[in-house]
């Protein structure tokens, strides 16, 4: 019955769609501008005000329009997660499940969210890291865009001749952190920011969107120094962890934890060679963080001061979370709360409640449908999304549908209001209670009183898991 559900519901959307778009659009077609943040998780002050890492642009930002307190990204890892997110499809239906998949291979029919407005009459723009990087500092969907500024491999060039923190290389060339480059305005988020900041001031007759990707707080955490200044050194806040925590985790979640677990094990070497490691890493995530929310801040301030003649629609999202110890993990791969719930701000003039908050589940899926409606353009018959115009304009309206997330074929999460359901590829399972266990440190999957809960969780679960995309070449 819920895939049925879902099934009218995309019909629905289709044949509405007409609507929603006069309701929304404008004589003048808005600009957009489109920001995301690399490895954002949600241990920010825009998500809960105790937390340590200090976002007060990101709060700025969303007194402009609705913050989505419950929204999860589509997979917990770059490449699958933001081509989820510009195509509107989800990696089970692509086999786009990997950091290495090649996406234009397995999909070239797509089009992608930048190209879909550039296709009916817009100006598109970018700078940073939109699509997912390759080693080689390669851009992958040059057409998307009528100019865009690449980011450069690595990113912050010149780089260091040996590593910050003095440590070896456990199980990632990305473990190093400390303060970078010693010249602010040389770094990356900066120079991608700066040439944003240009290209808003500039006159044109079509709307724009303009897409500024950040890296930071990516690894490595290189910051400039003043950042670090905020998290003083010995004063770290650090993740509240559990010490049996993966005691009731089945075999599906220990497999896929791989990777996310060698570098946690890679840091618990550098913490047995040099005491403080840990901490330290925690406190340039951090400082990265804030320095990548005041980059937002220019951006913000660039507008304003950019006095367009058009209304501007503004979209905020990080691609994923980013474990720091939680679950005996570092960085993402995994389908838990720290690895997929994200930070996602709409600012939509005449659209959006000011200075709302939505608690509904809801997914970066979404995005490419609900922008579209926001540009008055036509729908398209492949999104998998719903479109969120709905929740902009009443945050709290009623919202059945959970947030699903994949991480390699066949694992897939469901995250609802209450609940978090969890089913790997070789059946086990997991179910957190987030009412009662916001750390999700008892799995209740087991427990027969919850075979209910499970059943209907199961519901939304993907009909299909597509077979792996190709890896790009070398």
């Amino acid at each position: 019955m819920k895939r049925l559900l879902r099934a009218v519901l995309g019909t629905c959307l289709a044949i509405t769609s007409p609507t929603i778009w006069a309701e929304v659009a404008t004589t003048q077609r808005p600009n957009v501008l489109f920001i995301v943040v690399d490895d954002m998780n949600d241990w920010i002050t825009l998500l809960d005000e105790s937390a340590p890492i200090a976002t007060p642009n990101l709060e700025r930002l969303a007194q402009r329009g609705v913050s989505f307190t419950q929204a999860h990204c589509v997979s917990p890892a770059c490449n699958p997660s933001r081509v989820a997110t510009l195509i509107g499809r989800a990696p089970s239906t692509t086999g786009v499940y990997g950091n290495k998949s090649d996406w234009r291979q397995a999909v070239p029919d797509a089009v992608t969210l930048p190209r879909h407005f550039r296709d009916h009459g817009y100006d598109v723009e970018g700078a940073g890291k939109i699509f997912h990087h390759h080693l080689d500092g390669a851009f992958h969907d040059q057409a998307s865009f009528d100019r865009f500024l690449a980011m450069p491999w690595p990113p912050d060039a010149p780089m260091p001749e040996t590593k910050l923190n003095g440590l070896p290389d456990y199980g990632s060339p990305n473990t190093d952190w400390g303060a970078w480059p010693p010249v602010e305005a040389d770094a990356l988020d900066v120079r991608t920011v700066d040439w944003c900041i240009e290209r808003l001031h500039q006159p044109r007759e079509r709307p724009l969107l303009l897409a500024c990707g950040l890296f930071r707080p990516h690894m490595p955490f290189f910051v400039p120094a003043r950042w670090l200044e905020n998290y003083p050194a010995g004063q770290t806040t650090m993740p509240t962890i559990r010490q049996d925590d993966l005691s009731d985790v089945p075999s599906g979640g220990l497999k896929l934890m791989g990777n996310a677990s060698r570098f946690f094990t890679g840091m618990m070497r550098s913490e047995k060679q040099r005491g403080g490691s840990w901490r330290e890493a925690v406190r340039c995530y951090q400082a990265s963080a804030t320095f990548a929310d005041a980059q937002v801040g220019r951006l913000i301030d660039a507008l304003d001061a950019s006095s367009p003649s058009r209304e501007t629609v503004i979209v905020l999202w990080s691609d994923h979370g980013y474990q720091l110890g939680e679950k005996e993990c570092w960085e993402k791969f995994t389908l838990w709360e720290k690895a997929t719930r994200v930070p996602f701000i709409i600012v939509a003039p005449g659209v959006a409640t000011r200075g709302a908050k939505s608690e509904r589940p809801v997914s970066l899926l979404d995005l490419y449908p609900t922008l579209s409606a926001l540009g008055g353009l036509p729908a398209r018959t492949e999104w998998e999304g719903q479109s969120l115009v709905p929740l902009l304009r009443e945050p709290q309206a009623d919202w059945i549908r959970p947030a699903v997330m994949t991480y390699g074929r066949g694992n897939h999460a469901i995250r609802s209001e209450r609940w978090r359901y969890i089913r790997y590829a070789d059946g086990t399972q997991e179910l957190y209670d987030h009412a009662s266990d916001p750390h999700e440190w008892e799995n209740l999957a087991e427990q027969v009183e919850y075979a209910a809960v499970i059943d209907e969780l199961k519901g939304w679960l993907p009909a299909t898991d597509a077979v792996a995309a190709p890896d790009l070449r070398p």
